[in-house]
């Protein structure tokens, strides 16, 4: 006959008590909107690319120039663009009939901080 085996209960909490202590968010309801937007922002790879350009040539960027680097036609690239300005991210400069995009570097800041 095999040894009858008796095991203790691993808890040492009572029934309905936490098992750790509570855990809270540091982020502000209207923070954490704001994030949650630019992070949606950047959530479509089109737009990530066009971030990472403009964040790499830091001064402004011909909307002529964007154009070549993706395989979308313009008025997708223009939407992706308008997306990126109404969170913040990019900002627009125009000249006569041309259009020059940069990043704003307070809105990566934002990321930054928050991310680190």
């Amino acid at each position: 006959m095999a040894p009858v085996l008796q095991l203790e209960p691993l808890r040492t909490r009572r029934v309905g008590q936490p098992c750790c202590a509570p855990r809270r968010p540091n982020i502000e309801p209207v923070h954490a909107e704001r994030l949650a937007e630019l992070a949606k922002a950047l959530g479509d790879p089109t737009r990530l690319q066009i971030v990472d350009v403009l964040r790499q040539y830091g001064g402004r960027t011909c909307v002529c120039d964007l154009e070549p680097l993706f395989d979308i036609s313009q008025p997708a690239l223009s939407k992706h663009l308008k997306k990126l300005r109404d969170v913040g991210l990019i900002d627009v400069e125009r000249r006569g009939v041309w259009a020059y995009y940069y990043v704003k570097p307070e809105a990566l800041e934002e990321l930054e901080s928050w991310l680190s």
